[in-house]
């Protein structure tokens, strides 16, 4: 028996498109940011921020850790030690930490606007957060306790659904969560007081050989628990210095030991709104083209008059009132309450300045180097992990805990001037820093071209209609 023919299949006039036809009407293919596409002044926001938060990353690298918030532990508390505590803490503390948030928000805007209309924009977004993770946890461990990188990744995870929101409302999340670290500030420094008064009161009472409560032992143990972290006694500092002096893997575990405890805390913790409020915050700033430099001169000389007025001024009286009290740490906790006000202060002042040089095309010399460092930031920040970790650790010079407070500047100054200098040159020949180029291809699970002279810039791929 014969089979008959089955009837040729039609289409509508409107669905016979041609394959051009049908590549045309598809979302390009994902690609990174190409050089011509490059905001200038994000590059240099970012390549700013870095530099300066080495101003403060410093002090954990070559001393012993309390000694950021308190110089009375190590590194000298007097003179031009002081001096430089004073100074960093007006015009640096937590500001450049702020920027590099802030720039941040900005990148999450830029790169998934390039992706809005395709089927795997989420599944780009979190490959991409979750790299920049695992590239975190390493850094945590081998070369740096304090490092941001897997902060920013664990705050970023939440970010995507936020992207299309209207500027005011990412304006009032950021808002509503530095208020609540405010608050959280607040309520903080209640706590240790009743803590410091309630452990003393214990030790007093152990003193004169009364029989304390199990409540009163635990509070005699937090508070003597605190004050040997907040004022250690010479010898710890010699077992420390040892520690971070000795071998690879005795710098590993006492590495370890920090980011154990510091990177411990729940996913909630109102510490996170620390890096989320400053996201949330540069996306809504970039929506409304402040950081791409695209508002009139007026409003940065605004921000940089009224950002550095308020800043400087808050910053000041703290510094003023921390410094008098021989740094009490009750005092130190309740001006925290006042703290995000007068980083982000501080952090738009420095804004409207970069901007402005970057609109009237002022210091171009330095505004160039700025953002090649911003735009090899990723390759940078691990660069200069990498310098320290070998100047202060056992693995290398093993100055850790030798040098005064001051004198730690001399280091940052050298990797400043390194950074300046290389990162122009390195653009020259490649297309990204050799981390940045790393994350790219494993974003897009494709290796990226690299070299200048020999590859070609990826342009968008034709689609490919198959029968």
């Amino acid at each position: 028996m014969q089979i008959p023919d089955a009837p040729p299949l039609t289409l509508p006039a409107s669905a016979a498109l041609t394959a051009p036809e049908v590549a045309a009407s598809l979302p390009p293919p994902p690609r990174p940011t190409q050089q011509a596409e490059r905001i200038t002044s994000l590059d240099v926001l970012r390549g700013f921020a870095l530099l300066g938060i080495l101003l403060m990353n410093i002090v954990g690298f070559g001393l012993y850790h309390v000694a950021y918030d308190n110089p009375t532990a190590a590194g000298g508390a007097t003179g031009l030690n002081l001096a430089t505590w004073v100074f960093l803490h007006i015009t640096a503390e937590g500001t450049m930490r702020c920027l590099f948030s802030l720039v941040f928000g900005a990148s999450v805007i830029l790169f998934t606007s390039k992706l809005e209309g395709r089927p795997d924009s989420g599944d780009l977004y979190y490959r991409r957060t979750l790299w920049l993770m695992v590239f975190g946890v390493a850094h945590l461990f081998l070369l740096w306790q304090g490092e941001i990188l897997y902060y920013y990744a664990i705050c970023a995870l939440v970010l995507y659904p936020f992207r299309n929101l209207r500027p005011r409302n990412l304006i009032l999340i950021a808002a509503a969560g530095l208020v609540l670290l405010a608050g959280f500030d607040a309520f903080s420094g209640y706590d240790k007081r009743e803590m410091i008064e309630k452990g003393r009161a214990a030790a007093e009472k152990a003193a004169r050989h009364e029989t304390l409560t199990e409540d009163e032992t635990d509070e005699q143990r937090k508070w003597e628990d605190f004050a040997k972290e907040r004022n250690p006694s010479a010898e710890k500092l010699r077992k420390n210095a040892e520690a971070w002096q000795g071998s690879f893997t005795s710098v590993v575990k006492e590495r370890g030991t920090l980011v154990m405890k510091w990177y411990s805390m729940p996913y909630f913790h109102p510490w996170m709104f620390d890096v989320w409020s400053m996201m949330f915050l540069g996306m809504a700033l970039f929506k409304l083209g402040v950081l791409s430099g695209r508002r009139p001169l007026g409003l940065y000389v605004a921000m940089l008059a009224g950002g550095y007025g308020i800043g400087f001024t808050l910053n000041s009286y703290t510094a003023w009132r921390i410094v008098g009290s021989n740094f009490d740490p009750l005092v130190q906790q309740f001006s925290f309450v006042a703290y995000n006000l007068a980083r982000l202060s501080v952090a738009c002042g420095h804004l409207g300045l970069l901007l402005i040089l970057c609109q009237k095309g002022w210091l171009r010399w330095l505004t160039v180097r700025l953002g090649a460092i911003g735009q090899t930031a990723f390759s940078n920040y691990i660069l200069q992990s990498l310098v320290c970790a070998f100047t202060f650790t056992g693995y290398g010079f093993g100055l850790y805990g030798k040098l005064e407070r001051h004198q730690l500047y001399y280091v940052v100054a050298g990797s400043w001037v390194v950074a300046l200098i290389i990162s122009p040159i390195w653009l020259r020949h490649f297309r990204y820093g050799p981390l940045e180029w790393c994350w790219r291809s494993l974003t897009y699970w494709k290796r990226q071209p690299f070299r200048r002279a020999t590859e070609p810039e990826p342009g968008p791929t034709p689609a490919v209609v198959s029968a």
